[in-house]
């Protein structure tokens, strides 16, 4: 075997992107960050950075979090929290464009992050500002995030592309596993979890069927012993997310 040369394959740096979707006020919602700095200085981007070179990815991600926004995500890989039920954290897929970036080749992994309504964000590291912003506002018009200043403008990078590729990978994920109960708190009725999945997929579900599917799918969801009046009305029944991680059968998305 020939011996291996380093100096013979160019260098290229490795960043993470976050992909972070909550639902606010019954709308997916995604957390974008204002760059601060070149390049794309003062356009709206997905939270991330550049892996350092003692951390693997899924510490690289944690960490760009907490330094931009202030938030903290929950590895699955690790222990659980003592309080609260965290943040479902995965990796989503990776983007490796030679012009993706103007300053160097990079190649970035993204990250997929789901949780429960999460407070509202405070910037860091090198974002100016933070917020919470609609998916179909972020999608809509070539990528644009309207409404916020005349620099609103298209995602940085190609941020859209990653933005779309993880709400895709959420509307498909709930519909075969119990992903969906990653959006709710640690108890929750069948009607928030309904407007958990009309939020993601973007439709309006019979509230009768629905119940008669999660309710009746083996390990989905399990009786937290507790009834609950925050949404108004009588009183309903809350629930916890069951041992089932695969759903059979599958809640399968309304065709539009």
């Amino acid at each position: 075997m020939s011996p291996y040369d380093p100096s013979a394959f160019p260098p290229f740096a490795v960043t993470v992107d976050l992909v972070v979707l909550t639902v606010r006020r019954d709308a997916l919602c995604a957390l974008v960050v204002r760059r601060g700095e070149p390049p794309f200085q003062g356009r709206w981007a997905l939270p991330g950075g550049f892996v350092r070179g003692d951390e693997d990815l899924g510490a690289a991600a944690a960490r760009e979090l907490v330094e931009e926004t202030g938030l903290c995500v929950h590895d699955p890989a690790a222990p659980p929290p003592a309080l609260g039920n965290g943040a479902h954290l995965e990796q989503l897929a990776t983007y490796g464009d030679p012009d993706r970036d103007p300053r160097m080749r990079v190649v970035s992994v993204a990250h997929l992050a789901l949780a429960p309504d999460l407070p509202a964000p405070r910037a860091g590291g090198d974002a100016n500002s933070a917020r919470w912003a609609p998916v179909e506002e972020l999608l809509g018009r070539d990528g644009g995030a309207e409404g916020e200043d005349d620099q609103s403008g298209p995602l940085a990078f190609d941020h859209a592309r990653i933005l779309a590729d993880g709400v895709e990978r959420a509307r498909s994920k709930i519909e075969y596993s119990s992903l969906a109960t990653a959006f709710c708190p640690q108890e929750f009725t069948v009607g928030e979890l309904r407007r958990v999945y009309e939020a993601v997929w973007g439709v309006a579900l019979d509230p009768r069927n629905f119940h008669r599917k999660v309710t009746g799918t083996p390990g989905f969801l399990v009786p937290a012993g507790g009834t609950t009046t925050r949404q108004g009305g009588r009183p309903a029944q809350l629930f916890r997310a069951g041992g089932a991680t695969l759903l059979n059968p599958p809640m399968l998305r309304p065709e539009i």
